[in-house]
């Protein structure tokens, strides 16, 4: 199944024009993009005073360090506690959220179905707007399929991930030959694959990819393009070269991790939040909160408002495929 297939239209759109539209948007994106700056340069700078649509925030994260083990935590005090959907609804107090995702946490390899069982009963039990799911799992292992395909027509599993940019992945492990049949297999089953990867492994990024055409993929935090890197040259290339391809999409979120705590600026941001979106196109790009991992440098709301100013001037239309609609449809969010 490929991932036009995946991200069909709720609203029935047939998959023919839904491919020719996304497609065109994919190639036309940066040209669009530079004209829609060019226009609107004379217009004011914000309007963050204006009404906010509704807003689906496709990257959160829980956790209860009483259910699961982190052993990342270790390095990072701040993220050592628990992170529940209480927290989630203060943090984002005043921000119009109709539905979020939860994006896994790496948590210790043993506990994968125990993170899957756990998140399934907070989507199914509701308090709060969690809707979907991506979880964890590792595609290069021999149980890999066995593991995955109970999770073929789950009603809130869409998909997984393995975080590629931890001390004890390699570069190049996404391309061994099991991690690649991993991925395909999501494809089978309908199943989506973040990717998570350092910014100079983009290159690996667009070769799987490649390898994956059936698979609906999606690549987190821009690349993970670090805030604090001034010469952003190799960053800018190997991002356009992944966005060439038709069945990825991009994910607004993460850089603010980042950045430096209390010192960064939007100006900062603005950067790499147009590239990705110039390059993506307006059709396949969706912001992501990243919390509580946005809270090492700001807090949501300062990241979200840091977006919002970043975007003002495109078209209210793009913005709110950007903040909502590409979400509902690429995750499936009906």
């Amino acid at each position: 199944m490929s991932f036009y297939q995946l991200g069909a239209s709720s609203a029935g759109t047939p998959r023919r024009e839904f491919l020719k539209r996304s497609i065109a948007a994919a190639t036309l994106g940066a040209a669009n993009a530079l004209s829609i700056r060019l226009t609107d340069a004379a217009e004011p700078q914000s309007n963050l005073a204006q009404p906010m649509f509704k807003v689906v925030d496709s990257h959160q994260h829980l956790w209860d360090l009483k259910r699961l083990r982190l052993p990342w935590t270790a390095k990072n005090p701040a993220m050592a506690r628990d992170y529940s959907m209480a927290d989630y609804r203060a943090a984002t107090a005043g921000i119009p959220i109709e539905k979020s995702v939860y994006l896994e946490v790496d948590c210790d390899p043993s506990q994968q179905q125990t993170e899957a069982d756990y998140i399934s009963e907070v989507c199914r039990t509701g308090g709060g707007p969690l809707a979907a799911a991506v979880i964890s799992g590792r595609p290069a292992a021999e149980n890999f399929r066995g593991y995955i395909k109970q999770f073929k027509n789950h009603p809130h599993i869409r998909g997984l991930r393995q975080v590629l940019h931890g001390d004890a992945t390699p570069q190049g492990y996404c391309l061994q030959k099991s991690f690649i049949a991993g991925i395909q297999s999501l494809g089978e089953l309908g199943l989506s694959y973040d990717i998570c990867i350092r910014a100079p492994e983009l290159p690996d990024a667009a070769k799987l990819i490649d390898a994956c055409p059936g698979t609906a993929l999606i690549l987190d935090h821009c690349g993970n393009a670090d805030v604090k890197v001034k010469d952003q040259t190799a960053w800018k290339r190997d991002m356009a070269a992944v966005a060439g391809r038709k069945n990825v999409v991009g994910k607004v979120s993460g850089i603010i991790a980042s950045a430096a705590p209390g010192k960064w600026t939007v100006d900062d941001l603005a950067p790499i939040v147009n590239h990705t979106l110039d390059v993506f196109g307006p059709d396949r790009v969706m912001f992501g909160g990243d919390w509580p991992v946005c809270t090492l440098a700001a807090s949501y709301r300062e990241w979200f408002d840091a977006l919002r100013e970043i975007v003002a001037n495109r078209p209210e239309s793009e913005q709110r495929r950007l903040f909502h609609d590409n979400a509902i449809r690429i995750y499936r969010l009906t």
